[in-house]
């Protein structure tokens, strides 16, 4: 569930006390694992390479959620493609030394300058999630004289029993193209000029703990892919999405990527066609934490109260999702002779949805660190200046080294594009 250990002086990551990283860098502070990075990067290629798919398959990291430029040259080097959702993302992957040709682009609203740009870096392909958009694109391709590599995002109506904002995969919801309608629209995709027809994209939801709805999907898209294999639009690449789900609570164990995938690429041993995987949270959520400092100690009639330093705007999830992330002192002092109280931590943003934990049992002092656990996904990617607060810093530790790869805002930073009125 964390990269944190125990050790007699507190939680370490790797071979690094957290109060050390917390005394040179401060607070709040992001806390990234190398080493469990590379290891949920591996989990994925070995299970391919179990089944025998290592050299027809892409894990392309789905960069939205957590988008800092070590981690995506870490996972470069280990061989990643990456799935983007914007322009900015694109810019960032090429930045961090990803591959243009290892890259799809994914997402409902591309613009026409976003289009450019991909076709202009030379990306693997566009997952389509309209018919307008395939008619944005043939515009864009034939300006540049080249053809673009498309596969459409279809939407198997298949509920993805997760949280409604991260269910993408109902009919209901905003992303792809009906699959019922797919089959039409990719005719008229193979007839546009300045397209090549190269793969399908299906992508269900995310925090998935069970894979029957993810192979349900790829049963639903694999009819589709032979049904245009017989109507001569053979595809290339099967693009089965990401979305598997991460340990929040001890109490709540997540698969193992081997077991979650089983299912899924059973459906897909035999076939020719290359297989795309686009995980995101499962490959960083656990590698990292959010150090926190209490600042003030409250009790109220109803609840006690810890104010610590990281609010809603460091870490968004339990305020949108009302999301669960285990909390835990970082010190190892003796608590023996103190007594447990159940505390509300919150953040000093003025919120009334500004917490980060409900009703949790600690023994808490002023002053004292707390790790937020899972932080590693959709933590700083989300994170905002409300209440013009500076976003944390993030610090990548590798064994006994720490590495600031993203320092602490300043203030005036926060208000240095703004103008007064003349």
């Amino acid at each position: 569930m964390t990269p944190a250990t125990s050790h007699p002086d507190g939680l370490h990551v790797e071979g690094i006390a957290l109060s050390a990283v917390a005394a040179r860098f401060g607070t709040p502070c992001y806390v990234y694992s190398r080493a469990a990075l590379t290891a949920a990067f591996a989990a994925y290629r070995d299970a391919l390479a179990a089944q025998g798919m290592a050299g027809r398959s892409l894990v392309c990291y789905a960069v939205k959620a957590n988008s800092n430029l070590a981690i995506l040259n870490l996972f470069a080097r280990l061989g990643a493609g990456f799935d983007i959702v914007s322009g900015g993302e694109l810019a960032r992957v090429l930045a961090a030394g990803g591959r243009a040709d290892k890259i799809v682009f994914s997402g409902v609203g591309k613009a026409r300058e976003e289009l450019r740009a991909a076709l202009q870096a030379g990306i693997h392909c566009f997952n389509v999630e309209s018919a307008s958009e395939l008619l944005h694109l043939n515009e864009e391709a034939r300006k540049l004289d080249v053809r673009a590599p498309i596969s459409l995002r279809v939407n198997p109506d298949v509920d993805a029993k997760t949280h409604p904002y991260i269910s993408t995969g109902l009919k209901s919801a905003k992303f792809g193209i009906d699959i019922n309608a797919a089959f039409d629209l990719y005719r008229q995709a193979a007839a546009l000029p300045h397209l090549a027809v190269k793969g399908i994209d299906c992508h269900i939801g995310s925090q998935l703990l069970d894979p029957a709805p993810a192979a349900e999907a790829v049963d639903k898209v694999l009819q589709l892919v032979d049904r245009l294999a017989a109507a001569g639009i053979p595809l290339e690449h099967i693009d089965i999405g990401g979305g598997m789900g991460i340990q929040y609570r001890a109490d709540e164990p997540a698969p193992a990527v081997t077991d979650y995938l089983a299912p899924v690429l059973a459906r897909l041993a035999g076939r020719r066609e290359r297989i795309i995987l686009e995980p995101g949270r499962s490959l960083v959520g656990n590698a990292g934490l959010l150090l926190t400092r209490v600042m003030v100690l409250k009790s109220g009639e109803e609840k006690n109260f810890a104010v610590v330093d990281a609010a809603m705007n460091d870490l968004m999830r339990p305020a949108l999702y009302d999301a669960y992330h285990e909390i835990k002192k970082v010190g190892a002092g003796d608590t023996a002779t103190q007594s447990v109280n159940r505390w509300e931590i919150v953040g000093p943003v003025c919120e009334s949805g500004d917490f980060l934990g409900h009703d949790r049992e600690l023994v808490l002092a002023e002053g004292e660190l707390l790790a937020i656990f899972s932080a590693g996904a959709y933590g700083m990617a989300m994170a905002s200046n409300y209440n013009t607060r500076p976003r944390a810093a993030e610090v990548m530790v590798d064994g006994d080294t720490m590495h600031l790869i993203r320092r602490r805002e300043d203030v005036t930073e926060l208000f240095a594009l703004e103008s007064l009125l003349p």
